[in-house]
């Protein structure tokens, strides 16, 4: 066998992986942040916004797990306010796992959610909500064991 031979097998091995590599990505599911991801970025201002109103508040907002419930818990000038607003949970990995509850505040600034609506794994927790005339927003990460 020559350098010549040798030298065409080594192009029709690259060119195999290739072909294969191409196969394997094509085949990848690629998931979007969100469907309107364009439209989300232009208005990300407003996100901004609200974010400095979470943050100039006195405490943030604690995520927990307490027994068999998740405990949203919100700070202290929230407390025996009328609350709206909506509480995402966020999985990057997997779109299928994505939980959105809208806000239910207790008379103690709390929001209790049972823990079997989530699928273990990382999530992003993004709560978006209105007070009086202040819109808040926050984003903290929760891990589900």
């Amino acid at each position: 066998m020559n350098w010549g031979n040798r030298l065409l097998l080594v192009f029709i091995a690259f060119a195999g992986l290739m072909s294969y590599m191409v196969y394997r990505c094509v085949q990848t599911p690629v998931e979007l942040v969100t469907k309107e991801y364009y439209q989300d970025e232009l208005a990300y201002q407003h996100v901004i916004d609200r974010t400095k109103n979470a943050n100039a508040l006195s405490k943030n907002i604690s995520i927990y797990k307490d027994a068999d419930k998740i405990v949203i818990e919100f700070p202290p000038e929230m407390k025996n306010r009328p609350l709206n607003g909506s509480v995402l949970f966020y999985c990057a990995s997997d779109e299928a796992k994505d939980r959105n509850v809208k806000l239910n505040i207790l008379t103690g600034g709390k929001q209790e959610l049972d823990h079997t609506m989530l699928v273990p794994g990382h999530y992003t927790v993004k709560i978006s909500w209105h007070a009086g005339n202040s819109d808040y927003y926050t984003e903290q990460p929760f891990i589900v064991l």
